[in-house]
């Protein structure tokens, strides 16, 4: 006889987290220590669940390296204790802290899902319920004692999403999030359908590790028509900047001025990582379909692909982190990691 599934649930802060008081009707935090006494349904579940709280929850705006730090430092701690962890957060920077623990976690044999609301768990039309309790229920699935997800994802409205496929599109609709690169990895109805082709699979024999040293001296610039030489040139010449995030156009195009790819190419050869990421929601970079991205090519920007802003940043921030040397650093970030980058 099988053991009963363990979940561990990670609560941050943010929305979902938040009760009515009465009768002053001001939210207050939920108390998640009496979550399964709160939320009956949890008790249909076939799984044990706990929970752990950051000791400040934060609003999700507020969340940076060192919060993913915790979470990863927790996640660590309690590996061998559970089956599966669910993640709470504010929804406005899921896709980034998602996609951050996704390379914090090598070789990941456990499902670590992100998930969240736009109304209060409290709020009497609260999209909360559903969106936690199928990502408990998701967590928790096992086929021959192992589990079914082995990744970090992002649940929301429904569908289960590769975590580092997913950006925020939305802030009022219950469908926050897309993935326009990758499909969902599960979608709930009346059954949950699991698309199996699509879920990532680590190799067994290799040990879980956690990286936590993320460095944050990276930025991002998106191109509008009449950018500035003075601004590009700010940017370029940020104290201490290692890597830069290029939001170009459609197909990974810009402008063709002599000025601008005489600066990056400087820039380059000083030893700043510029990487070429399309600034539409979905598609990809193609570097050389056009004659605005073929220069680009030549001064040797690092081609992004299909890889959203948020997988691209957070990329940055861990393989800076990480050491990776100079000389291997454009190879490593054009290579699927974590199923980020659709391989050609």
């Amino acid at each position: 006889m099988s053991k009963k599934v363990s979940i561990l649930l990670i609560y941050t802060g943010g929305t979902i987290g938040m009760i009515k008081d009465y009768p002053s009707g001001t939210l207050k935090a939920f108390n998640f220590k009496k979550l399964v006494s709160n939320i009956r349904e949890l008790s249909q579940l076939d799984c044990n669940i706990k929970s752990i709280s950051f000791k400040k929850p934060i609003d999700s705006s507020n969340m940076n390296p060192k919060h993913w730090a915790s979470i990863a430092t927790i996640i660590e701690k309690h590996y061998d204790d559970y089956d599966g962890f669910v993640v709470l957060q504010g929804s406005d920077t899921m896709s980034y802290s998602s996609s951050a623990l996704s390379y914090m976690l090598e070789n990941l044999r456990k499902p670590v899902i992100f998930t969240g609301s736009q109304l209060p768990i409290g709020d009497l039309r609260t999209d909360a319920k559903e969106n936690l309790i199928t990502s408990i229920q998701i967590a928790a699935l096992q086929e021959n004692n192992h589990p079914v997800i082995q990744e970090v994802c992002l649940y929301f409205e429904y569908k289960l999403y590769r975590a580092n496929r997913t950006t925020k599109i939305n802030a009022e609709h219950f469908e926050a999030f897309t993935s326009l690169n990758f499909p969902p990895l599960v979608e709930s109805g009346v059954h949950l359908k699991i698309n199996h082709n699509y879920l990532l699979k680590n190799q067994k024999r290799k040990k879980f590790t956690v990286h936590k040293t993320m460095d944050t001296n990276v930025a991002i610039f998106k191109l509008f028509p009449g950018f500035s030489r003075e601004l590009l040139r700010g940017i370029l010449n940020i104290p201490n900047l290692k890597a830069l995030v290029l939001e170009t156009y459609g197909a990974g195009n810009a402008p063709t001025d002599e000025w601008l790819l005489a600066d990056m190419k400087e820039a380059i050869k000083k030893g700043l990582h510029i990487v070429n990421v399309t600034q539409c929601s979905g598609g990809s970079v193609i570097m050389g379909r056009y004659s605005t991205s073929k220069e680009l090519k030549k001064i040797q920007l690092i081609d992004g692909g299909d890889i959203t802003s948020e997988a691209a940043i957070t990329k940055l921030m861990y393989l800076l982190g990480s050491g990776v040397s100079h000389k291997s650093f454009r190879t490593i970030f054009e290579t699927s990691l974590r199923g980020e980058l659709t391989q050609n």
